[in-house]
């Protein structure tokens, strides 16, 4: 993936650059948890980038252990409140239940990977989209298709502590 045209900006609260990433130690424990196999690209951001916003406060990918930690309270709200019917033929209500949440957008749009694909739940829409094979994939349709906001070429990443966002779910 080509991540060299993304910028650090500092955080808005801290004015601090400061990266928290993931290490390959935390990457393997999260597949063999939950018995999948990341990208590549996933695995890059996580460690060169790690838990921030992308794209001017757009896109959030999650750490690994932010992934596992909120799996089950993510499963259960979708179990609950499944309004996707429409997206039917892209992935069932069953395969979502089985894909696992790996990051969302401002909008609340959440970021799902699948048998080695990603897929978007949109917040307000009841279609489900198919948006890439890879990270860099993903991160271009989703800030670049225009289909669930605006496209916009900005690439600027601003870190934060994921504490905060283990605390909130």
């Amino acid at each position: 993936m080509n991540f060299d045209n993304y910028k650090i900006i500092p955080n808005y609260n801290t004015n601090k650059t400061d990266l928290f990433t993931a290490d390959e130690e935390d990457i393997l424990a999260c597949e063999k948890t939950l018995n999948i196999t990341f990208d590549e690209d996933y695995k890059e951001y996580v460690q060169k980038y790690g838990s921030g916003i992308l794209g001017g406060t757009y896109v959030r990918i999650y750490l690994p252990e932010t992934i596992v930690l909120t799996l089950e309270e993510w499963r259960n709200r979708i179990t609950e409140y499944w309004f996707w019917d429409e997206g039917k033929e892209v992935l069932t209500k069953e395969e979502v239940l089985k894909s696992i949440r790996i990051g969302d957008t401002f909008d609340g749009d959440e970021i799902i990977f699948l048998n080695n694909q990603y897929y978007i739940l949109p917040r307000y829409s009841e279609m489900i989209y198919k948006a890439g094979n890879t990270l860099e994939e993903t991160i271009s349709w989703l800030c670049s298709s225009g289909i669930l906001t605006e496209a916009f070429s900005e690439r600027e990443f601003e870190p934060f502590d994921p504490s905060g966002l283990l605390n909130s779910n």
